[in-house]
């Protein structure tokens, strides 16, 4: 493969955004609102639940309806991309968008304050009018799909390249983040952290690289171990699956373009099917992958994965082929159909994946008890949004279910094959719903002994409220609402910081 640099070859997953004029602002207040020219065309990723916002705000002692359980004290995060000063929407593709955190800090029953942060990067710093602290890291971008607490720091993290970015407890940006001197080359959005273990795994990916690297950081915060799987045709790995003995790895087949990347196309990444569709599992101490050819499909992201005997057991949500990660003359990824939860199971002894459906209504972003991460699990929570389906829909995609147009937060018992859904109105469009346990820590508890929360939009105010779900009563009233200021546009991926 020929070499390119970073800022030609990966505009689309962690890149550089569309050049756009730096709008005025003021203090900590950015407007930043999209000037569209007169068009019939449609963005789908820049309207609806998903427009971005264009200010940063901050509001304490928030309005509650309900009670807020006082066990949880800490932060709930969300990462998603945010454009600023996008001049023509036809320069714009969701995946470009700046990184925003929007947070809420619970604490003693009270929702103590909101604020919404762009991620500080060199360009984002720039057009915000403000200084940038020391020199401009390789790859630098806002990164803007998760945003993950690790050893008493809080990460925003991208696929492919760019360093994650530290912020503080009030969502400042303090600066980028290499684990103690030791990550070289990219990193990772869907890292797995054992629990367990105390150790943080990553899948990463990079165009110009002819393998994909498996990293473990240790308890110290290093990265203590790198293995390198050869790959061909540089796939994008958008997430991956761990299990107590081994990682579970996913190539297929959108793999990078070098001939789009030199037409300056925003994400040059294709279906490509000349790649095929396979499964790989390595032990997670390295060595050997075995390979498992499967018919083409896409696969987004893992609930959670274990071993099951001689076999492991991979949750995961899935798209039928093809997929356009690039989109088809829109602003975002197109599919040929929604989103649904499977099962695959791979089996090591016989040498073949069984894959199963267990749940074909339209969804995604599933979530597990983090205790659990690479262990045996009963419960998910995913989120089933209307405005997300149609907008990953192509045209000929067919005619959605009418069920896809409904907004749902959904739990999923696994061992009885059953599901609890919380069904939210028409124009409630749900975030990820992450799992709080109720007593953290214990490794007594039962698994579902906590919370569900979510950020929702809430049509009769046009803002966001924080809902918190009791999980074992998912389908009641929630506990509480926390009445937000403004609105939190459909992203990507948050977390839960509890405090220490």
């Amino acid at each position: 493969m020929a070499e390119h640099t970073r800022r030609t070859v990966l505009r689309g997953t962690a890149g550089i955004a569309a050049a756009g004029a730096l709008v005025g602002t003021a203090g900590h207040q950015a407007a930043a609102r999209s000037a569209r020219p007169a068009t019939e065309r449609h963005f789908p990723f820049l309207e609806g639940a998903f427009e971005p916002v264009t200010e940063e705000l901050t509001a304490f002692d928030l309005p509650v309806t309900g009670r807020i359980p006082r066990e949880l004290n800490g932060r709930f995060l969300r990462n998603g991309p945010n454009v600023l000063g996008l001049e023509d929407p036809r320069a714009h593709h969701w995946m470009l968008g700046e990184g925003m955190v929007h947070g809420v800090r619970l604490r003693d029953g009270r929702a103590e304050w909101y604020r919404n942060r762009w991620v500080r990067s060199s360009q984002v710093a720039k057009k915000l009018g403000e200084p940038y602290p020391g020199p401009v890291p390789p790859d630098d971008f806002p990164c803007n799909t998760h945003v993950i607490p690790y050893r008493g720091r809080i990460l925003a993290l991208q696929e492919s390249g760019p360093l994650p970015y530290e912020l503080d407890g009030e969502l400042n940006t303090v600066g980028t983040h290499d684990f103690r001197g030791t990550l070289e080359g990219a990193f990772t959005a869907h890292t797995k952290y054992d629990a367990h273990a105390g150790e943080l795994h990553a899948i990463a990916y990079y165009p110009t690289w002819d393998h994909v690297r498996h990293l473990v950081v240790d308890p110290a915060g290093r990265i203590a171990r790198t293995t390198r799987i050869p790959v061909a045709d540089a796939p994008m790995m958008h997430d991956f699956a761990l299990t107590e003995k081994h990682v579970v790895v996913f190539d297929l087949p959108i793999t990078f373009d070098p001939a789009a990347a030199e037409r300056g196309a925003l994400v040059p990444y294709v279906w490509n099917r000349e790649h095929p569709t396979r499964v790989g599992v390595m032990r997670r101490t390295g060595g050997p992958v075995r390979w498992f050819g499967i018919d083409p499909v896409y696969y987004s992201h893992t609930l959670n994965a274990y071993d099951e005997g001689s076999s492991v057991v991979v949750d995961l949500t899935t798209y039928p082929a093809p997929f356009h990660v690039a989109g088809r003359g829109s602003d975002g990824p197109y599919g040929a159909g929604t989103a649904k939860l499977e099962r695959w199971t791979i089996d090591l002894r016989h040498g073949r994946v069984r894959q199963r459906v267990l749940d074909d209504r339209p969804q995604e972003f599933p979530r597990v008890n983090e205790a659990l991460v690479s262990r045996r699990h009963r419960y998910g929570y995913s989120a089933a949004a209307a405005d997300m389906t149609l907008a990953y829909l192509t045209p000929d995609g067919g005619n959605p279910p009418d069920r896809a147009f409904s907004n749902a937060l959904i739990k999923h018992d696994l061992l009885r094959g059953t599901t609890q859904v919380h069904r939210l109105s028409r124009g409630a469009a749900a975030g990820e719903a992450v799992f709080v346990p109720r007593r953290p820590g214990d490794r007594k508890a039962v698994e579902d002994d906590g919370y569900a929360i979510a950020y929702v939009h809430n049509p009769d105010r046009g803002a966001a409220d924080l809902v918190v779900l009791a999980a074992q009563d998912f389908t009641g009233e929630p506990v509480a609402r926390v009445h937000l200021p403004g609105r939190v546009p459909l992203g990507f991926h948050g977390s839960w910081i509890p405090d220490a």
